[in-house]
């Protein structure tokens, strides 16, 4: 399961930061922000570190203070630590730096876009382990080939797939976030005018998970007829892969006189093949009506989200 689940419509550069922000997130949500200042780089280190005494020397040469030779020596004796102490320090400090620029980066990205992305730890384990089947299923979607190669409304799915993962997850995120304050409430006992009240809040979060589930459940069929229609395009390409050979199975038996054997079990194959690419279009054809499934969820799922609110 993806860490963070971002808005699809937020720009995907911004959206590359989100999803690696969860470090970083969790910090912010502990009252950390990033410090002001920045870590010099390695270069910015050596210059500062070879100015200084280069400058003091230099000065007490023009005042005539130190002899030419004096200076040289002295430059080379604090030289030598001087390059060690920057070998030392020239991968520590570029890692800071980097650190604290993605840091500064992702910190500012988390405020700009607040509530259009879902930390995955927000969710309770039961809307956890939905919003992971929701997640198995768009996979099986866009890593077919079928999908891949252009037989399901490729273009389709890849807007309506990341909506439909967002639309789950943020669903998710506010019934984990009720239900952890109802299961607060009412682990304090109820009196019996309280209880009037929770009940319909309860059916109402039940309600709300129903309709998530009938979303995932939607997108769980359209994912398992792709299964069959991509386990139909296989089979379909491996029996065109063998009829392609037809004619060097039909000269070996020539050859060999096991005509009267092996004609119909070629003309069996290729009756196969004709039922296969058949069932091909079928799988196919029900692949593209499941796709329309998880789209016409999105009414129920609306209703869904205001439901917890009613009393």
């Amino acid at each position: 399961m993806a860490d963070v689940i971002v808005d699809p419509g937020v720009p995907p550069q911004d959206a590359r930061v989100l999803r690696r922000s969860r470090r970083v997130l969790i910090k912010m949500r502990q009252g950390w922000a990033p410090k002001l200042w920045r870590p010099s780089s390695g270069l910015h280190y050596w210059m500062l570190a070879a100015f200084g005494p280069a400058a003091s020397f230099g000065l007490l040469l023009s005042l005539g203070l130190m002899s030419p030779g004096l200076a040289v020596l002295l430059l080379a004796l604090l030289g030598l630590p001087l390059v060690m102490l920057r070998l030392g320090r020239n991968d520590v400090s570029t890692e800071e730096a980097d650190e604290y620029a993605f840091e500064r980066q992702a910190f500012a990205q988390l405020r700009w876009y607040e509530g259009r992305y879902v930390l995955a730890d927000d969710l309770d384990e039961p809307a956890a382990r939905l919003l992971a089947r929701a997640q198995r299923a768009i996979a099986t979607v866009s890593g077919s080939r079928i999908n891949a190669e252009g037989l399901l409304d490729d273009v389709r799915n890849a807007v309506m797939l990341p909506a439909q993962e967002w639309e789950i997850a943020r669903l998710l995120a506010k019934l984990s976030a009720l239900r952890a304050q109802h299961t607060e409430v009412i682990s304090l006992g109820l009196t019996p005018g309280v209880a009037v009240v929770a009940e319909p809040l309860a059916r109402a979060l039940s309600s709300s998970e129903a309709a998530v589930l009938a979303r995932v459940e939607a997108l769980e069929r359209y994912a398992a007829n792709v299964a069959g229609a991509e386990r139909a395009y296989l089979a379909h390409h491996q029996i065109e892969e063998l009829r392609s050979h037809v004619h060097h199975y039909e000269e070996l038996v020539a050859e060999t006189g096991a005509d009267a054997f092996a004609v119909p079990e070629l003309e069996r194959l290729a009756a196969d093949a004709g039922r296969l690419e058949q069932s091909l279009r079928r799988s196919l054809s029900s692949a593209h009506e499941a796709m329309r499934a998880p789209a016409s969820t999105a009414p129920t799922a609306a209703a869904a989200e205001r439901s917890p609110s009613s009393p």
